[in-house]
């Protein structure tokens, strides 16, 4: 630009100074940012000196400052050239003073813009260069346009420049994404899809470091419509052990409705119909599954929640030695379930025997699981055998082992059985109500002289927690001298009564779980009416029906989504719903059964057991005893539910 084209150029600023309008359709901010120029900077908008430029130790400093942001933005900005598709474009990224970090042009233009002046550790800043893409977009904290005349300084009119703010989780100005445009022919109206995707872009990179910086605390991310959770525009909450929002971001303040100021710090249950409990039950690593979540207010949105769900209950007693534990998979956020888990725990710590009855399906090898993980025996063995799966003549061999030739078929080098394996650790019976009845006197053995005596060997010693389960009522079999008493009371030494899927109050929790974990990290999105199908229905086949049902629709899903029509008929139907859920008919005994007042205990318990629809849970909860008492006093007076 030659010296009267500057002159002319500081007239036109002057005469916007004196309070001439810029022209309709202008940008305000840029009548303002002139104002500022002259006003607070006394800058000279002919003064023709190109922009200062930091030493590289300067530069470098700044680099690493805001390496992660970089290193976030290194990827989008050459997303954001090839979108451009075209020669002429400069892509920079600023901090947050208008120093450039990084540029990214064409090696054949390269020379161009930084004779324009746009190269690394240059500053942009509005204090420095007037009215300029950068630098006003730092004051201004918006994104914007501007376009050759529209800068302060006649040596940049040569330049279109499109800037967007890029702003950290607290809402603070991070750094400045640009894109600066040499080329002489660019009209004003041509950069509004630059702009659009400068701003996108921008969001990107503030979405990605926010991910980033919060790695280490729950993140809810929600949005309107179930498919944009996830996408740039989606709001975000990174909340902590305490349920307290750490921080938000922009598409977060607008879904809730409310200033950053007013958000941060706060509970998140201050803006969501939702106890905090039940909110970071539903957590899952990846934060895969979505699901309906609504404000306060009644403004229905879909919401994941990525994080590890918390287990209060999985700690190891005061007296156990620290020890770092393994996540433990399995849901227990119902109350009378931690409770159990609790209970359970503190007794296995003491070597006491663990017997789980429930019926089939319904998690007792998961609970043993994690009782065993919750231990101070968490990282030995834990070996499970199922004793109604294994044939009777190989279950002895399988529990006790056998010396290599000790009889036709065996191995030559034997093998060592399930006790053995498990020594240091813990066994699980499973089904340990269908063990022969001969292997049972020996299993007592080993339970009292805590030593194995394979099959053909030597007695060896052997230390190993046991924890049985059965689905059958142990003690009516040994009424009936199928399983010996002295062995039922041995085991006995902790009865936990793991309810039925359709008695449970986290079944909402125990479907998230499920259904994360067969979506491996896949993106599930669940409709609501599909949903409600799920948790309504009575899961006869417990823990393992659901699960093979999620891991059925999951993989029949059609992009992601599971919807009322996906799922199997005898679920989408509701006849097996547990609200419909037909009750077995209930003995009712004589009093030959007890005196009057057990009798009418015992009439007391079926009126309440027929009121609840045999809500166990609810039943407990009602008389305010525990679940395991409960089951005491069906057994006592003989109560149950047709087999």
């Amino acid at each position: 630009m030659n010296s009267r084209s500057f002159s002319r150029h500081a007239r036109q600023v002057l005469t916007v100074a004196n309070g001439q309008p810029m022209g309709a359709g202008s940008d305000p901010s840029i009548a303002r940012s002139w104002l500022r120029c002259l006003e607070d900077y006394h800058l000279d908008p002919a003064l023709a000196q190109a922009p200062a430029v930091l030493e590289h130790a300067h530069v470098q400093q700044g680099r690493q400052r805001l390496g992660q942001v970089l290193e976030i933005a290194g990827t989008e900005m050459h997303s954001l050239h090839q979108q451009l598709s075209g020669a002429g474009h400069a892509v920079l990224l600023t901090d947050a003073q208008g120093i450039i970090l990084n540029c990214l042009t064409a090696p054949t233009e390269q020379r161009t813009f930084e004779r324009a002046g746009l190269w690394l550790g240059a500053d942009w800043s509005e204090a420095r260069e007037g009215t300029n893409g950068i630098g006003t977009c730092l004051v201004e904290r918006q994104p914007l346009t501007i376009h050759q005349d529209e800068h302060f300084r006649g040596r940049h009119t040569g330049l279109t420049c499109s800037s967007s703010p890029v702003f950290d989780p607290q809402g603070e100005l991070l750094a400045v994404l640009d894109v600066s445009s040499a080329r002489t022919d660019v009209s004003r109206q041509s950069q509004f899809h630059t702009m659009a995707l400068v701003s996108l872009s921008a969001k990107v990179i503030e979405r990605c470091y926010f991910l980033r910086q919060f790695e280490h605390l729950w993140l809810l991310r929600f949005h309107v419509q179930a498919e944009s959770v996830g996408l740039f525009s989606e709001g975000l909450l990174a909340i902590d052990g305490e349920g307290r929002i750490q921080a938000v971001n922009q598409g977060a303040l607008n879904l809730i409705g409310a200033p950053r100021s007013g958000v941060l710090g706060q509970s998140v249950e201050r803006f969501f119909a939702c106890r905090l409990d039940d909110l970071l039950a539903r957590a899952a690593p990846q934060g895969s599954a979505v699901w309906p979540l609504t404000t306060h207010q009644g403004r229905a949105l879909f919401a994941s929640l990525r994080g590890q769900p918390p287990q209060p209950v999985w700690t190891v007693p005061a007296s156990a030695p620290p020890a770092r534990k393994p996540a433990v998979q399995g849901c227990w956020v119902d109350p009378a379930l931690q409770d159990d888990f609790r209970r359970a725990v503190r007794v296995f710590q003491r070597d006491v025997p663990l017997l789980l009855c429930g019926e089939t399906g319904c998690g007792k090898e998961a609970f043993a699981q994690a009782v065993h993980q919750a231990s101070d025996r968490q990282g030995r063995p834990f070996v499970a055998i199922n004793c109604a799966s294994i044939p009777e003549s190989l279950i002895e061999s399988e529990l006790f082992g056998y010396r290599g030739g000790s009889f036709t078929g065996a191995r030559k080098e034997g093998m060592r059985g399930k006790l053995l394996q498990a020594d240091g650790g813990t066994l699980l019976l499973d089904e340990i109500g269908d063990m022969p009845l001969a292997l049972q006197t020996r299993l007592l053995r080993v339970l009292e002289d805590r030593q194995v005596v394979p099959i053909g060997g030597e007695p060896r010693r052997v230390d190993v927690r046991i924890i049985s389960a059965t689905h059958r009522h142990l003690l009516e079999r040994v009424e009936q001298g199928s399983f010996r008493e002295d062995l039922y009371y041995r085991l006995n030494g902790l009865e936990i009564g793991l309810p039925a899927v359709r008695e449970r109050s986290d079944r909402g929790a125990l479907l998230d779980m499920l259904l994360a974990a067969e979506a491996a990290g896949q993106a599930i999105v669940l409709e609501p009416a599909a949903r409600q199908a799920l948790l309504d229905f009575a899961w006869p086949g417990n823990v393992r029906q659901m699960k093979n049902v999620l891991r059925a629709v999951v993989a029949l899903s059609e992009q992601g989504r599971i919807t009322l029509t996906d799922l199997p008929a005898v679920v989408r139907s509701g006849t097996g719903g547990i609200a419909s859920a037909p009750v077995a008919p209930i003995e009712r005994a004589s009093p030959a059964l007890g005196g009057e007042l057990d009798l009418a205990e015992r009439t007391a318990l079926l009126d309440l057991l027929q009121a609840r629809r045999w809500h166990l849970t609810q039943v407990a909860e009602h008389l305010g005893i525990s679940r395991n008492t409960l089951y005491r006093k069906l057994r006592k007076h003989g109560i149950r539910r047709g087999d």
